[in-house]
């Protein structure tokens, strides 16, 4: 008896199961698939990057891995995902500042790159700038960051605050 009653159970229950599935989604996952973008990645890997402006060396940047990501809408741009480490050059070619992270993302169109996680950055009067996130503006030719920085002086000074902004040389 209690098997009839549990397969009468089943039988009752499963069209109402069915019913209340309610709409196709195979219509919606159409519709979603046809807005998909698509990215082809070019991966470099031990890159050295020189940054010059009127034929002098300002810059030279070795990243471990390098990809080119081109989207099939919108704007390519690098990736950096093991970080960066740039020297800055004086007119005189010895290299007065570094800069250092564990991740960077360089967008050409807008002339931003972005520094993120463990952001270092030494000038050459000894001054240590440290942050979670610096973006450089090169056509401003300047460095800011919306994130707490700590900045820590030649002398042992330390101060630290939120919406920093310096010029590209860190004077």
């Amino acid at each position: 008896m209690k098997l009839q009653t549990y397969f009468f159970g089943l039988m009752l229950g499963l069209p109402l199961f069915l019913v209340a599935c309610g709409e196709d989604d195979l219509k919606k996952a159409n519709a979603i698939s046809a807005k998909k973008i698509t990215f082809t990645r070019d991966r470099t890997i031990g890159v050295e990057i020189i940054y010059s402006d009127s034929a002098r060396v300002k810059a030279r940047g070795k990243a471990p891995i390098m990809d080119k990501v081109t989207p099939s809408t919108g704007v390519a741009y690098e990736e950096m995902i093991k970080g960066v480490n740039i020297d800055f050059f004086n007119p005189k070619g010895t290299i007065d500042g570094n800069l250092v992270c564990d991740y960077a993302i360089r967008k050409d169109e807008i002339k931003q790159t972005i520094f993120r996680k463990n952001v270092v950055v030494k000038n050459d009067k000894g001054d240590t700038f440290s942050s979670e996130e610096l973006i450089w503006d090169e056509a401003k030719k300047i460095f800011y960051s919306n994130q707490r920085v700590y900045v820590k002086g030649a002398d042992g000074s330390i101060g630290d605050g939120i919406n920093f902004k310096a010029p590209q040389d860190f004077s």
